[in-house]
């Protein structure tokens, strides 16, 4: 059981890398501001709606990992 548990937490850690490593920056710095007008002007509505299920996921992937961490502490 600890075996399973300990598999399934590395497999987790490692998506909850990948998934905040995609993710994009909240203030982007000098390419936010040389790129800002043309996402005013063509939208961004598709990054937008990927930043969303990005985020959703890193919280599944989040609750996850403590939940599988205290479970490998209780045992």
């Amino acid at each position: 059981m600890h075996t399973l548990l300990l598999t399934l937490l590395v497999i987790v850690s490692l998506g909850l890398i990948v998934i905040v490593l995609l993710q994009s920056g909240k203030s982007a710095g000098l390419s936010g501001a040389i790129s800002g007008g043309a996402e005013q002007l063509f939208g961004k509505q598709k990054a937008r709606g990927m930043d969303l299920v990005l985020h959703r996921i890193t919280i599944v992937l989040a609750v996850l990992f403590f939940i599988l961490t205290l479970a490998i502490v209780k045992l």
